[in-house]
């Protein structure tokens, strides 16, 4: 059998099929607009792999089951037809999603969906695989594609001498292909086992001249840049508060000089996934997190935190809802309450006519805290110390989707409620909440406090 991969003049395809066979390239990322070949490419490539390899496994991978359906499998179709490969070289397992071919290799479909019972994606540290493809990686979360390119090089590599690879292909995405991907390509800094590979349209000779005049037609102005320019820098979403590159910068701006110490917790409140406690001096904070606790416990967490950083009881702010209000009542701390007015803003110099600070125009004080939080890790105005790079992901996850809602309405200023924005993570931003509340500290006057008789 030969088989021949025709990129029919796609120097980009070429490119890539090239990391694909050397001995030092394992991560490549391919992509970056719509109609690139991405697809065909990496079909070709897995099961080029496959059926030269007798008793090799891949895998294909993508976030939704239906969308492996309805793309991926025609996909391995169009490939087979131009290859001239018959029915009789393979067969397709419907319910375990997997194309055994004649040779004992195999290729699996892979579902990459959130699981509440798997969050950090560990059901897929014990596949053993030979190669394996990412399709749509921008939908991808960062622990998934971690566990998937560590099953890669696990089956049968030693006995052809094939060198793991993992094949991402996307659109431009601000998650993790943008940090450790497309930034260090265009600031030459990949290292050298990791290939990136911009591709546009017009790289794709086999799209026709009416394909593309059609994009430019029917794409509005944001699609257009991401999946007909390749537009990495484009802000394809005018809610979004926090910029993403300064999102990334608050794990480096060690020049945020230290100050005022007060701490903020999130205590897994109605249903979240952790503990969050931040130990503040200034806008430097320390993050910790922790499992689910008793109220005991976790107010023992508060307690020690409070030691480390030497505050009172009236720097501690902690939400009151859930597990929060147990510690309120007993520990004698603040408590936050996301649906409470807004507050008025210190030194406005606006009064109303009773002679009132007048107070800003927020639906609620989360919406207020995240409008401010935003506007100060918008200039380089906050720093935070994290355990571990998983933190650090979460972190960015959950700051990504701070946005407005109701962009364009006339009623009050707020942000996506806690709902919309699990349902898109798929947990909980209980580190976003935790880091939110220490403006509150700026909003309200210290004289509060000793009058309160805290």
């Amino acid at each position: 059998m030969i088989l021949t991969f025709d990129t029919f003049g796609n120097e980009k395809q070429k490119q890539v099929a090239r990391y694909w066979i050397d001995k030092t390239t394992t991560d490549i990322v391919y992509g970056g607009s719509k109609g690139s070949g991405k697809s065909y490419l990496g079909v070709s490539l897995i099961f080029g792999d496959a059926f030269i390899y007798p008793g090799t496994h891949y895998f294909i991978a993508r976030k939704k089951l239906n969308d492996i359906r309805k793309f991926t499998i025609p996909s391995v179709a169009e490939v087979f037809k131009h290859w001239g490969i018959g029915n009789q070289y393979w067969s397709y397992n419907g319910q375990d999603s997997y194309f055994q071919l004649y040779n004992s290799s195999r290729v699996y479909l892979i579902d990459a969906k959130y699981l509440p019972s798997d969050p950090l994606y560990m059901r897929y540290g014990s596949m053993q695989m030979t190669r394996g493809m990412i399709e749509e990686a921008g939908e991808f979360e960062e622990a998934a594609k971690n566990n998937l390119a560590a099953s890669s090089g696990r089956w049968k590599n030693e006995d052809y001498d094939l060198t793991p690879k993992l094949l991402q292909t996307c659109n431009p995405s601000k998650n993790y292909l943008y940090r450790d991907y497309y930034k260090p390509f265009i600031g030459n800094t990949l290292p050298e086992w990791r290939a990136f590979v911009q591709a546009l349209p017009t790289d794709n000779k086999k799209l026709s001249k009416e394909y593309i005049e059609n994009l430019e037609r029917v794409l509005n102005k944001t699609e257009k840049e991401r999946l007909l320019n390749g537009n990495w820098e484009y802000d394809d979403d005018p809610a979004t508060l926090i910029d993403y590159n300064k999102i990334l910068d608050c794990f480096s701006n060690t020049h945020v000089q230290e100050g005022y110490t007060c701490i903020t917790a999130d205590l897994a409140r109605l249903g979240g996934d952790r503990i969050v406690i931040i130990e503040w001096s200034g806008f430097r904070g320390k993050v910790r997190a922790y499992s689910k606790q008793t109220l005991d416990v976790t107010t023992q967490r508060i307690e020690d935190a409070r030691n480390r950083v030497k505050c009172g009881k009236s720097d501690i702010i902690v939400d009151e809802d859930g597990l929060g209000g147990g510690v309120v009542d007993i520990y004698r701390c603040k408590g936050f309450v996301n649906n409470a007015a807004a507050l008025p803003s210190p030194g406005r110099g606006q009064l109303d006519k009773n002679g009132n600070p007048l107070k800003e125009n927020f639906d609620n004080l989360k919406s207020q805290c995240s409008f401010k939080m935003a506007d100060r890790i918008n200039t380089n105005g906050i720093y935070l110390e994290v355990e571990d790079e998983e933190m650090k992901q979460f972190i960015i996850e959950e700051m990504e989707l701070v946005k407005q809602k109701e962009l364009d309405s006339d009623l009050k200023k707020g942000v996506l409620p806690k709902k919309k924005i699990k349902e898109a993570l798929g947990r909980s931003p209980d580190f976003w909440d935790a880091i939110m509340m220490r403006e509150w500290f700026e909003l309200v006057p210290k004289r509060i406090f000793a009058d309160a008789g805290y």
